[in-house]
């Protein structure tokens, strides 16, 4: 029997920040939405995001290319786009890789790992 994993959304995040923080739940969802907007805009602007601990976040920009139809082998062209693309702390990375409950993600933990 397989265990589905779980996802962490928005509605954890809030319930999290009720129960550690103390915050009620409208201020706690009032944060998270806030958090989320902040990083939202500042992507949109083209800025990158770096999250201490976390990572960095990064709006990067895709050069046009050919593309090819696996139905009729036709070549078409793809677009310019902008991507975001996330880049794990070496913390982070260390954590998930010794698995979840060895390693915990702290600021002490970046402050050593990250130089």
């Amino acid at each position: 029997m397989t265990i589905a994993p779980v996802t962490l959304c928005r509605a954890d995040l809030v319930g999290v920040l009720c129960e550690t923080v103390g915050l009620n739940r409208r201020e706690s969802t009032e944060m998270v939405d806030a958090f989320f907007d902040q990083i939202c805009t500042t992507l949109l602007q083209a800025e990158d995001v770096k999250l201490a601990g976390f990572g960095n976040f990064a709006v990067r920009r895709k050069a046009p290319r050919p593309g090819r139809n696996p139905r009729t082998d036709e070549i078409v062209p793809i677009p310019a786009r902008s991507v975001v693309r996330f880049q794990a702390t070496k913390a982070l990375r260390t954590a998930i890789a010794l698995g979840s409950e060895s390693v915990a993600v702290t600021p002490s933990t970046v402050a050593s790992s990250d130089t």
